[in-house]
């Protein structure tokens, strides 16, 4: 495929053989943005773990300082004394049965799904479908909860979910170009140090073995990873 013109200016502004700090990064993935639209702003972070493996799983949330830029839709599965709760909370979706029928039949226009615990035996069902979308609701994610306000609250405040991928990399979703460099930085670090705090035991040698940061259809910026451990 050929590249546009702007990919090719954006592509002279990065060095792929540099690594970059956090702060200068943040700044240069705005300056690179290819696109008319207010792409997203993600972190490819590679770790020195073995996903194959239990003891090695990386798997946690996050709330980011600022946000992700995007306004998710919720979806709360639960039983009827915990609708009033959901909806003012504003979840966009609230009910059961109607739902998991929906979702059977292949509807899946959400971003995140909270259940209580009392309905998991009902939605265990369709984890075929949504198990392969990471929208499976899970107790170590905090989308499984008798707070259901509470946990509507964080996700659309900014919490975001992140697990490393069967090649040992996480993906995430830190922010929108249209945010200020220091907004970028901020909520990197924020995710990074909830990564660091994950390592497994059984891990060993280097767990931060690379970052890259990029936007939607821009090239990506090596990070130094020297020091983030910290």
């Amino acid at each position: 495929m050929s590249l546009t013109k702007k990919r090719k200016v954006a592509n002279t502004k990065v060095d792929s053989n540099k690594a970059y700090s956090l702060k200068e990064a943040s700044s240069l993935v705005k300056q690179i943005n290819c696109t008319k639209f207010d792409s997203s702003v993600d972190l490819h972070i590679r770790l020195g773990v073995d996903p194959k493996k239990a003891d090695q799983q990386v798997r946690g949330t996050v709330s980011l300082p600022h946000g992700t830029g995007k306004t998710k839709k919720v979806l709360v599965l639960c039983t009827p004394d915990k609708e009033a709760d959901a909806k003012a909370a504003g979840a966009d979706f609230v009910g059961l049965d109607e739902f998991i029928t929906k979702i059977e039949g292949g509807w899946t226009d959400i971003d995140v799904i909270i259940a209580t615990p009392s309905v998991m035996p009902k939605i265990g069902k369709l984890g075929k479908v949504l198990g392969p979308r990471n929208l499976m609701p899970n107790p170590k994610t905090g989308t499984v909860t008798n707070d259901v306000a509470a946990a509507v609250n964080e996700v659309k405040g900014g919490k975001i979910a992140f697990k490393v991928d069967k090649t040992g990399i996480v993906h995430a979703s830190i922010g929108r170009v249209s945010f200020s460099p220091e907004k970028i930085a901020e909520n990197s670090t924020e995710l990074i140090n909830a990564i660091a705090k994950l390592k497994p035991s059984a891990a060993k040698g280097t767990y931060l073995k690379a970052i890259s940061m990029a936007s939607s259809m821009s090239p990506g910026i090596m990070i130094e990873t020297k020091g983030l451990m910290n």
